[in-house]
């Protein structure tokens, strides 16, 4: 995770973001130390920090610095020059920890977890508004697995993790909207549980949420989410992220998972 410091709505790089309507920086820390501490106290995880840089408002959002599998970090190459500048400072953290950092072959824009999910074995690859297709050729080289192409096609779910979410291996949750037809048919083939999250739900983020073991993190205002989830033996944890959805981000957003699935 990465402490929101210098977060702001400074820039306009989604649909979400409006000059206009600018985040708390003091509400925000507060919503990004509750999810910490759940993710602590609740999930038991350990949480390692990358420290926060000036002008980088949207370093928080750590999803977006790679993709980690077990000791290789695949670093990101941003879609827009406003997120460029943390690509040296993710990758530098991932080098100094004794990962295997792994660069990208061509000139494909790749952005990390945020469009690169896990469910078994299967990575499952979002392309469109930030990520190019053709990078996904190069992430399955580079990690040796198989990929999933996955086609999004409403700009305010531009990475795959607003609108998916890996339950363990054989489970996800997903906003079909979110999704071009041939995309929803490889879903249906190659997971065996899809759980459709509602209209009003997935634009309040219900997609994007912290999954580990059968705990959850996810938005406060997603119940009818919460039930299913609960029905299907997970302990949920409800938590506000009004500020960092002023950016276009919940709490997937900000977390990169060392472990585990994708990890």
């Amino acid at each position: 995770m990465c402490r929101p410091t210098h977060y702001g709505i400074h820039y306009r790089i989604n649909p979400w973001m409006d000059l206009r309507r600018q985040a708390s920086r003091t509400v925000a820390l507060r919503q990004w130390q509750t999810l910490r501490e759940v993710l602590e106290h609740e999930f038991r995880a350990t949480v390692h920090l990358c420290r926060a840089r000036p002008g980088l408002p949207d370093m928080t959002f750590t999803a977006n610095a790679g993709l980690v599998r077990g000791r290789v970090f695949v670093p990101s190459r941003f879609r827009y020059a406003e997120r460029a500048g943390e690509e040296p400072h993710f990758t530098r953290w991932f080098r100094r920890r004794g990962y295997a950092v792994r660069l990208l072959a061509g000139d494909g824009r790749f952005e990390g977890a945020g469009d690169a999910l896990f469910v078994g074995d299967t990575l499952f690859a979002g392309y469109y508004f930030r990520t190019d297709v053709h990078a996904h050729t190069a992430l399955g080289e580079a990690l040796g697995v198989r990929v999933a192409s996955l086609q999004l096609v409403n700009p305010r779910f531009y990475h795959l993790d607003t609108c998916f979410a890996p339950l363990g291996d054989t489970a996800a949750l997903y906003y079909p909207r979110a999704f071009d037809a041939y995309a929803r048919r490889v879903l249906k083939e190659n997971v065996g549980d899809l759980v459709p999250v509602s209209d009003a739900e997935a634009h309040e983020f219900g997609c994007n949420a912290v999954v580990a073991g059968r705990r959850a993190v996810i938005p406060e205002p997603c119940r009818e989410l919460a039930r299913a989830l609960r029905r299907r033996g997970y302990a949920v944890y409800g938590a506000n992220f009004s500020e960092f959805i002023k950016a276009g981000g919940a709490a997937k957003c900000l977390t990169l998972r060392l472990d585990g699935p994708g990890g």
